[in-house]
């Protein structure tokens, strides 16, 4: 069964999901099931206060809810879905600059995740230290193109979607990893001219074998 999820839609449903701490609210959620709020806090290292003030406010924008059956005085809450998704694009400019702001703070927290990913990954096992990290590649499509690619790629990371949701299906070993993918245009640029003679012998050199690396484009 496919992951449910929520749509937002309106300039207000957009805003109040452009949070940092909301967002790592709703991740934590999703990616550990029911808490209350003390135990969010505990996990985030934010106040208990400030965590069960942003679960009200992501329920009122459909993205948590209380647990079902949960009693005592501090009841549990859990996330309504498990992905989120908006348009990038809208005629109305109330709703446009609601989800650019969104974009940029979803951006931002990208940059953050990487950013805690390089400060811990020398810590890492080799074997993890291996397949983890940053590649990037230049590729040139039409826009349905692009579009069928990114349907594959979504159809491979989707057969894994079980073992979000059932613990049970994870093999011995697995880790939670964020696979981060951006599909941006890139500026135009003037054709490059063919080497000349001169330079054929760095054309050359950049032929030679080299080490297992990354790609930068």
């Amino acid at each position: 069964m496919a992951p449910s999820e929520v749509k937002l839609t309106d300039p207000r449903t957009l805003r109040g999901y452009a949070h940092p701490l909301r967002m790592a609210l709703v991740g934590l959620l999703r990616r550990e099931g029911p808490m209350t709020a003390t135990q969010a806090a505990e996990r985030l290292n934010e106040g208990v206060p400030s965590c069960s003030f942003h679960l009200r406010q992501l329920a009122k924008y459909g993205l948590a809810e209380r647990a079902e059956g949960a009693d005592g005085r501090e009841r549990p809450w859990r996330a309504t879905a498990l992905t989120t998704s908006w348009e990038d694009v809208s005629d109305d400019p109330a709703t446009q600059a609601a989800a650019d702001q969104l974009n940029a703070v979803i951006l931002d927290n990208y940059m953050k995740r990487a950013q805690a990913f390089l400060a811990e990954c020398g810590n890492e096992p080799a074997e993890w230290r291996e397949v983890t990290g940053f590649d990037d590649a230049l590729v040139y499509l039409t826009a349905p193109e692009l579009a069928k690619l990114l349907r594959k790629m979504r159809a491979l990371v989707a057969q894994f979607d079980e073992r979000v949701t059932d613990p049970s299906t994870r093999p011995e070993g697995a880790r939670g990893i964020g696979i981060i993918h951006m599909a941006l245009t890139t500026p135009s640029t003037p054709a490059r001219p063919e080497p000349s003679a001169k330079t054929t012998k760095s054309a050359q050199a950049r032929k030679a074998p080299r080490s297992r690396g990354r790609r930068v484009s």
